[in-house]
């Protein structure tokens, strides 16, 4: 099982970007939500897990 460490979980939080901190408490939900989402995932990378599914609205660029 998965401990998970308070410092690490607030860096985390703390390195997510504005917008997601800020829009937690935005007055429209789809707002809040993409903001809950984008916290989870920064909260996630901490301990090293990654979507491996991409957005599906999100278009491919070419390199």
């Amino acid at each position: 099982m998965m401990r998970i460490d308070p410092d690490r979980v607030a860096r985390a939080l703390l390195d997510a970007p504005g917008w997601a901190r800020v829009g937690l408490t935005a007055p429209t939900e789809i707002i809040r939500e993409a903001a809950a989402q984008e916290l989870a995932l920064t909260i996630a990378r901490i301990h090293g897990e990654t979507t491996a599914a991409a957005d599906a609205d999100q278009l491919v660029l070419a390199l």
